[in-house]
């Protein structure tokens, strides 16, 4: 991970607002480089001087949007299928994928949104909106507007911390696990309550 972090702040030093974008891109289309490093990295440079701040963060929004049309579009085109043939093993029905469907036609707006505010969820929300099918447009305007605070409040604390960025990162290891965990723990709760009911059903 340390190697990981020192290649994404050559990078970013190399190439600028590119590697930023490039980055960010990547981090939104499901490929862990997280965000809290470009960004941190980011903010550091433009306080040098060698980046302009604006410009720094618009590369991480738009970096943002760009990756995540890519994870909606495969959800969208794939995500059904997959589910529809495969949903069975780990008992998910297209009756369920259905009642998704209808659950982020009400609420994928605000889902949508607050989702990129969380470290681990912002990565992979764009994969289930593709999947439930939200309105492109909408999907794109709440994505944008969700980039913008988390990005530009991490260039800003880049700008503060300066080369400090490594112990910044830090922080936000604990957040991340625990949002990991309790992701696992609600999926292994739910698939434990399917296969119960389902046990019950053929009894």
């Amino acid at each position: 991970m340390e190697a990981l972090l020192d290649l994404m702040e050559q990078w970013v030093q190399d190439y600028g607002y590119w590697a930023i974008f490039l980055l960010m891109l990547a981090e939104s289309a499901c490929i862990p480089f997280p965000s809290e490093v470009t960004m941190l990295v980011g903010g550091w440079y433009s306080a040098t001087g060698q980046l302009a701040f604006f410009w720094a963060g618009a590369a991480g929004v738009i970096g943002n949007l760009v990756g995540s049309w890519l994870a909606y579009w495969a959800g969208r085109r794939y995500g059904r299928e997959l589910l529809d043939r495969y949903g069975r093993y780990v008992l998910i029905r297209s009756h369920d994928i259905d009642r998704a469907e209808v659950w982020w036609d009400r609420h994928g707006e605000a889902a949508t949104f607050f989702s990129r505010l969380l470290p681990v969820i912002r990565t992979f929300i764009s994969v289930p909106a593709g999947i439930a099918r939200m309105n492109f447009w909408k999907f794109t305007l709440y994505t944008f507007l969700g980039c913008i605070p988390w990005t530009y409040a991490l260039t800003y604390a880049g700008v503060v911390v300066e080369d400090n960025w490594h112990r910044v990162v830090d922080y936000f290891n604990l957040p991340s696990l625990l949002i990991a965990a309790a992701l696992l723990v609600a999926a292994g709760t739910w698939y434990l309550r399917r296969r119960k009911q389902r046990l019950n059903a053929k009894g």
